[in-house]
């Protein structure tokens, strides 16, 4: 089977983990019915404020979020509309959970992007179903969203998906002042691989070298992707530079042991890949434009220092 049809193959299979599930009302006592019902099927994470809730969406994206509509510091629907503005958490979906249930409180609801309406107090076989249900479409439109996104040779994510993840992870390292790594890597000497071996294997190559790539990010929020031709990107969310520059050399002798022949290379007998890593600690947040500029240049530098290593840098930016 293609690597492509792995992939689409994995997307559709049953997540292995619980689905997340946030909870918000500034009433414990109805949190905790909640975590009653949920806790056997979902990771059930609660929030009090409206304002600890936003922050939690763009920080770790739950699958789904159960919202009281009355709140002291901000409503309900101020969350929703907060929510539905944000790349980052627009796609996650709401459900109204709330003592009113008129009917003009509910159609604003729906308008403003929520999926459902539920009234408190709350039966739990029908809540249950009505989570099940939206996180079966999320589920699914997750699916759709990332086949959207894949690269049709190598089965990663493609160059449209980096870049969108790119600045969404740029932002979200901006607010939570938490650390970012990106690293830009390529095939060395790829165009005499090509002409030794043929178009054919080189398209084997660059597969294999995905798929090595992929195997080394075992965190779930890592992301690699093919940014064109030869050369790939990967995303690490909080990851300290130090920590970007060992899984660089990693991934540098992960794809070297595939031991791919490569007769025309001038570094190795086998095929190898160079690497430059940028890093921003978070303190003071730079542009992704920054952060890919001084990946590219720094995988230059590896270029000009022989191949087949990674060179790296800490973005420093002006407060």
């Amino acid at each position: 089977m293609p690597h492509t049809e792995n992939s689409i193959v994995s997307l559709l299979s049953t997540p292995a983990a619980k689905p997340r599930l946030l909870v918000v009302d500034d009433q414990p006592i109805n949190i905790q019915v909640m975590h009653q019902i949920f806790a056997a099927d979902c990771q059930v994470f609660m929030s009090t404020s409206a304002a600890q809730a936003l922050q939690f969406c763009r920080t770790t994206p739950p699958d789904l979020v159960l919202l009281d509509i009355v709140m002291p510091d901000m409503d309900g629907f101020e969350v929703c509309t907060r929510l539905k503005a944000d790349p980052a958490t627009r796609d996650i979906p709401v459900i109204f959970v709330t003592a009113h249930t008129e009917a003009d409180q509910e159609t604003r609801g729906l308008e403003l992007g929520a999926v459902d309406f539920i009234s408190k107090p709350v039966v739990p076989a029908v809540v249950r179903a009505r989570v099940k249900t939206q996180l079966t479409l999320k589920f699914q439109s997750d699916v759709l969203r990332k086949l959207v996104f894949l690269d049709g040779l190598t089965g990663v994510f493609n160059r449209r998906y980096f870049d969108q993840q790119l600045a969404i992870e740029v932002a979200r390292s901006a607010r939570a002042q938490s650390p970012l790594a990106l690293i830009m890597l390529d095939v060395d000497f790829f165009k005499r691989f090509n002409d030794h071996y043929g178009h054919q294997a080189g398209d084997d190559c660059l597969r294999t070298v995905a798929q090595t790539l992929k195997a080394c990010l075992r965190r779930p929020a890592d992301l690699v992707a093919r940014y064109g031709g030869e050369e790939f990107a990967c995303i690490l969310p909080d990851t300290a530079f130090s920590d970007a520059m060992a899984l660089a050399r990693e991934l540098e002798q992960a794809v070297r042991q595939q031991a791919m022949a490569h007769a025309d290379s001038s570094v190795a007998d086998v095929v190898t890949i160079s690497l430059g890593v940028a890093g921003q600690n978070g303190q003071n947040p730079c542009k992704a434009a920054e952060l890919l500029a001084l990946a590219d240049a720094q995988l230059y530098q590896a270029k000009h220092a022989g191949r087949a290593q990674a060179c790296g840098s800490e973005l420093t930016c002006p407060t």
